[in-house]
């Protein structure tokens, strides 16, 4: 999902500085072994190892370009290990909180990194915040469940039909024009730890619906990031079971209907979707 990160620091700056190495005070003339032991480098943290990886992953990529399958490994793996405290969040933090609202509860976005070839931030669900259904055009994206009860609907385009097939439509019960055939990739409830979820430009679930069961934090890696002059656009969806529309009941057997559903484009973005920024307060993931 898109976030405007405009008035999100992009610069490293204002981030939460890491302890200084002590420089030691042995005398420089002690020729033990002791003294001619070379120091050993401090252990880099986790999210300056996530953007090492993610710029070394992504450098030759592009939108619709898909990483090497070790590449992708690689990635997974670094995500797979994380843990809230290695970007400063814990369930506690007020981003968690049930608040009395009238509408949808807020969702706060927490902007760490991005750049022409990828993007890295954390999505921060109260419980029951919705992320609607939405594409990622030409990218892959990965998302590490930190904490939390998610469920997860996402969807891939069924591409060997064609969009609107109805020769003898029922009036009452026909599908509007532009609407398309999805197949259903998941539709499940995922508890952390669990692994990274992966999606592809043409696969693994492209369009996706996050809901919180219970508060949650998401990390998500982009490649490419959304880009308007690029042609990479945010584009929400609206889902309607497959039966809704009798029209094209032919297309797919009835004993496998319940695996597809039909999509339709919203014109914007769903009112009810609220996503404030907040400055990302955790480890260091640029700089020294």
């Amino acid at each position: 999902m898109r976030i405007e990160t405009n008035l999100i620091d992009r610069k490293g700056q204002n981030f939460r500085d890491l302890p200084k190495e002590k420089k030691s005070n042995g005398n420089n003339n002690n020729k033990s072994k002791k003294g001619r032991r070379r120091q050993k480098k401090p252990t880099e943290s986790v999210v300056k190892e996530l953007l090492r990886t993610c710029k070394e992953v992504f450098a030759r990529g592009g939108a619709g370009i898909v990483p090497h399958a070790k590449d992708v490994e690689r990635l997974r793996s670094v995500l797979d290990g994380m843990q809230p405290a290695d970007v400063g969040l814990s369930p506690a933090m007020p981003y968690f909180k049930t608040v009395e609202t009238e509408g949808a509860p807020p969702i706060t976005y927490l902007h760490l990194y991005e750049c022409n070839k990828f993007s890295i931030g954390i999505f921060c669900l109260p419980p029951s915040a919705v992320i609607p259904l939405h594409n990622h055009p030409g990218m892959t994206v990965f998302s590490k469940l930190l904490f939390g009860t998610m469920h997860i609907k996402s969807y891939d385009w069924v591409t060997d039909v064609p969009h609107s097939t109805n020769q003898n439509p029922n009036p009452s019960n026909c599908q509007p024009t532009g609407i398309r055939l999805a197949k259903i990739k998941t539709d499940s409830d995922f508890t952390a730890p669990c692994n990274t979820s992966i999606l592809y430009p043409a696969a693994g679930g492209n369009m996706h619906c996050f809901t919180a069961i219970t508060s949650c934090a998401v990390l998500d890696v982009l490649g490419p990031p959304y880009s308007d002059p690029e042609g990479r656009h945010c584009t929400y969806y609206r889902d309607f079971q497959y039966t809704s529309f009798s029209g094209d009941a032919e297309l797919v057997p009835e004993e496998e209907r319940e695996g597809y559903a039909w999509l339709e484009e919203r014109e914007k973005k769903p009112d009810d979707l609220n996503v404030v920024g907040a400055m990302y307060t955790g480890p260091k993931i640029v700089g020294n």
